[in-house]
């Protein structure tokens, strides 16, 4: 899953890597070393410009709320339990299948975070049971120190309690979809602890290469079996991991020392 992750690029930064035409001032947010589910975060989407003749996409880089809410949903009370769409069902969810089919979008990253609990407590995730509390925090991230651009999707919901000029009248929303962890050998690894990432939990944010980029954000794209064929992993080594302190766990702890290289785990695990 993804339930926590670093962004510290900045808009021009993110500007050059992803060929941003347009971003807005107030669209832009501070360095977050500690991103937690309905936060506003920075997203990558093709789309038209608002009020503009010129009907043609536009690369914007937006400001949305992590927790996705569908158009059609009453109220925004569940966005927190949206933060995640699976690859495997995305297509056919209720929730995510008419934004996987026209609105998609790149949540870029430095890497994200997870945390190692025991095989037993794992098993009962997998099956969508409560687990005991998390233990040692790793931080993932590409080992070649490039962008870990995280697919994902968005929506626009209308709150119809209030009239159109308010400003809180329209919810813009975005989900991250993972994927099953990779069982290959992590490219770089600690000394002490898990050697893939399917160790440290058994789901993954999507992360999609550059040569991905375009064709997950062009919103013309509609084929089921094209857009499916973009949700495959990518190929494996790309991605290391170690371990970070432990402050991270209290999402009002945010800084670059949560990004510390540790020489080992802060906390006892299995390993």
């Amino acid at each position: 899953m993804c339930g926590r992750y670093a962004a510290s690029r900045g808009p021009g930064d993110l500007a050059g890597i992803f060929e941003i035409e347009k971003w807005e001032p107030e669209e832009t947010l501070e360095p977050d070393w500690n991103v937690a589910p309905t936060k506003e975060v920075h997203v990558v989407l093709d789309r038209p410009l608002k009020d503009a003749a010129d009907p043609r996409p536009v690369r914007q880089l937006r400001k949305l709320k992590w927790g996705l809410v569908p158009s059609w949903a009453r109220s925004p009370e569940n966005a927190f339990k949206m933060i995640n769409a699976r690859a495997e069902t995305v297509h056919e969810k209720p929730s995510y299948r008419r934004a996987f089919a026209a609105r998609r979008c790149i949540l870029p990253a430095d890497g994200y975070y997870e945390w190692v609990t025991g095989v037993q407590e794992r098993d009962l995730e997998v099956e969508g049971r409560r687990k005991r509390p998390r233990k040692q925090p790793y931080f993932v991230l590409p080992a070649d120190g490039s962008v870990f651009a995280m697919a994902g999707l968005y929506e626009f919901w209308r709150d119809r309690t209030l009239p159109d000029a308010h400003p809180l009248a329209w919810w813009a929303t975005c989900s991250v979809i993972t994927t099953e962890a990779e069982t290959t050998p992590l490219a770089a690894a600690p000394a002490e602890g898990p050697r893939t990432l399917a160790e440290i939990h058994p789901r993954m944010p999507l992360m999609l290469t550059p040569d991905r980029w375009d064709a997950w954000l062009d919103p013309s794209r509609d084929d089921p079996a094209e857009l499916r064929a973009l949700l495959d992993p990518p190929p494996p080594g790309l991605l290391r991991a170690h371990p970070v302190p432990t402050l991270v766990s209290n999402v009002r702890n945010n800084g670059p020392e949560l990004l510390k290289e540790l020489d080992g785990p802060e906390e006892g695990t299995l390993f």
